[in-house]
């Protein structure tokens, strides 16, 4: 169903067909669109830093437009506490520390943050200074996620990324130093990656302590380069192989794999993927960013003008949505699980109807087949998936898809 661009919250506070007994966890998320080069796997909504353009004067007027776009939001979620901010991209690490500490105070000065707020902000090796990173935490930064890929020159090259691994070993000592706390980015699988490459790959990782680790499997996404002129990579057999191997050197390491593609310490996991993962609340700034907003009665999806002067100019107006819609009722079930199913400790069916505002019978049939595929498993406090299960995940999920 199709509803309002508006702001006016009285739109959305309107009687509907869903009970919520209570609003989930809020985040917030800023997209910062810009980057040195578009790597060639990257579906995401980001674009090359042009030649001959004022940086300082675009990244002025960019976070002028992402506050203006906040402030015509705040109707949606006003007294709601932020859990977390996340600045990604693109690039974020383009972006001068003065910028982040002017986007951050502007945020602090009309949301009110939660005291232990995590504020991460996403960086490239290639975007690396000396100290750049310590003055980002001084601009409110409370964690780095540093996008180092893999350390192998020649598979870095094979990918399209600008930096070579000693940029990447660098940066990793200067995130080390800099922040409590921080995630790297890793992927598997890559352009002629042989299994000792990527246990390489791993234990110098690892090596630097990490107390976050993603890693994540290249795919190739429709409407990219690779997609128009697809690498050879490792067959499916052998990129089983190496995700074994990295949950057995990750687990030797003291890391925890919480989610199909995160590693963690104690108290370290990542509350902002958490929360999405949860089927938490988010609101999405910036040129093309989603969002999701949950009201009494209805879930609310808003996606943002994609180009970025676009952005700037509708945002600037006060007019930064593009599309929102309010997500049907039977597409609830399936859009709940596609998050929480990636979670090795599942969901409890508490949660599952606070969050949709669903009786647990919207759910009982897949949950049978689920069970009797061994693919979920259920205890006491609910129900997770099992090794067979994170195996299967988009098979497990696609199970909550509405009938049709």
């Amino acid at each position: 169903m199709a509803i309002s661009l508006t702001s006016d919250v009285s739109h959305y506070l309107r009687p509907g067909t869903l009970r919520l007994p209570a609003l989930p966890p809020l985040s917030l998320y800023l997209h910062l669109p810009w980057c040195l080069k578009k790597c060639p796997y990257c579906d995401f909504n980001s674009h090359e830093r042009r030649a001959g353009v004022d940086a300082a004067a675009q990244q002025t007027r960019y976070v002028e437009a992402l506050l203006a776009d906040l402030e015509a939001s705040l109707p949606l979620v006003w007294g709601r506490p932020v859990v977390s901010v996340f600045i990604g991209g693109g690039t974020p690490s383009l972006f001068e520390p003065e910028a982040i500490d002017r986007l951050i105070a502007g945020v602090r000065a009309r949301l009110p943050l939660e005291p232990a707020c995590e504020v991460t902000l996403e960086a490239n090796p290639g975007t690396f200074e000396l100290e750049r990173f310590a003055a980002f935490r001084g601009a409110g930064v409370t964690r780095l996620s540093v996008g180092v890929q893999s350390f192998n020159d020649a598979h870095l090259q094979a990918i399209g990324r600008v930096h070579d691994g000693a940029q990447a070993r660098a940066a990793l000592q200067e995130a080390a130093h800099a922040f409590g706390t921080f995630n790297l980015d890793l992927m598997y699988a890559l352009p002629g990656q042989s299994l000792a490459q990527l246990e390489q790959d791993v234990r110098t990782a690892l090596s630097f302590n990490p107390p976050h680790l993603s890693i994540y499997h290249l795919t190739i996404e429709p409407n990219t380069v690779f997609a128009k002129f697809p690498p050879a990579v490792p067959d499916d057999d052998d990129a089983w192989t190496m995700l074994d191997r990295i949950t057995e050197l990750t687990g030797e390491a003291g890391l925890e794999r919480y989610e199909i593609s995160a590693y963690a310490r104690t108290g370290h996991r990542c509350v902002h993927n958490l929360n999405y993962w949860r089927f938490g609340d988010y609101l999405g700034l910036g040129a093309g960013a989603h969002g999701k907003l949950s009201f009494p009665h209805r879930i609310v999806r808003q996606v943002r003008h994609r180009q970025p002067e676009l952005y700037m100019e509708r945002a600037l107006a006060g007019d930064a949505v593009a599309q929102a819609h309010e997500v049907p009722r039977r597409d609830l079930p399936f859009e709940y699980m596609l998050n929480a199913l990636r979670l090795k400790e599942g969901f409890t069916l508490r949660d599952y109807v606070d969050k949709t505002g669903l009786p647990p019978s919207s759910i009982h049939a897949a949950l049978q087949k689920a069970e009797q595929a061994q693919w979920l498993e259920r205890d006491d406090t609910g129900w997770r998936p099992t090794e067979r299960g994170f195996d299967f995940l988009s098979d497990l999920q696609q199970l909550f898809l509405p009938d049709t």
